[in-house]
C-alpha cells in the first residue's frame, strides 16, 4: 500500500476524529507522542485541539498527514511547530511524528520523514529540530533518516515511577 500526504488538510469532524485516534493507537502502542499510555481519546483531544488550533497554511504551524492510498484512511501525521521567535524563523521544531502502530514497519515512517525534508527545503528552511523519548530506539531510526543528536538530558521524562528517560534533541541540517 502506498501513502498520500497533504499538508494543511481541512481538519473537518471526521479527519479530526481519525487524527485523535491515531494518536491514541500510538501512545497506547508505547509511543511517545506527548502521553504516557494508557491514554483515551478524551485525554488526547484536549491537546489535540489546542495542536490543531495552531495550524494554518499561512503558519505558524502546518501539519502533514499521510494517508494510506487505497482507504484515504490517516496513516500517520506530523506537525510542524514554528518558534514564535524572529531569530528562530529559519528552522521548525517537528512535533507529535507518528504512524500507526499496525502500520509501522513498512516504511511509512521514512517516508513521513522525507516528506517532511522536501517541504522544508522548498520553504527555504535551514534545519529540522525534534526530541525523542530516550530508551526506545528511536535515536537509530532518525539516524537513518539524517538526523544527528545534538543534545541530551538525562532522566527528564518520567513515564513511570522509577523510569526516568533521557530527553534527547536531534538535528536535520539542511544547508
Amino acid at each position: 500500500m502506498a501513502l498520500t500526504f497533504t499538508l494543511d488538510p481541512d481538519l473537518d469532524a471526521e479527519l479530526r476524529q481519525g487524527l485523535v485516534r491515531l494518536w491514541t493507537d500510538a501512545t497506547n502502542a508505547g509511543g511517545a507522542v506527548g502521553f504516557v499510555a494508557p491514554v483515551t481519546e478524551d485525554e488526547v483531544w484536549v491537546t489535540a485541539e489546542k495542536q490543531f488550533s495552531a495550524v494554518a497554511p499561512s503558519g505558524p504551524d502546518r501539519l502533514l498527514v499521510a494517508h494510506e492510498a487505497e482507504t484515504g484512511r490517516p496513516a500517520g501525521m506530523l506537525f510542524f511547530e514554528s518558534m514564535r521567535f524572529a531569530p528562530m524563523d529559519h528552522w521548525r521544531l517537528l512535533s507529535r511524528v507518528m504512524v500507526h502502530p499496525e502500520l509501522q514497519g513498512r516504511g511509512y515512517g521514512a517516508e513521513l520523514m522525507a516528506e517532511a525534508e522536501r517541504l522544508a527545503r522548498d520553504w527555504g528552511l535551514v534545519g529540522l529540530r525534534l526530541y525523542v523519548r530516550g530508551g526506545l530506539g528511536l535515536e537509530q531510526f532518525y539516524g537513518r533518516c539524517g538526523y544527528a543528536e545534538v543534545g541530551r538530558v538525562p532522566g527528564t521524562i518520567r513515564v513511570a515511577p522509577g523510569d526516568d528517560r533521557d530527553d534527547v534533541t536531534m538535528w536535520l541540517d539542511l544547508r
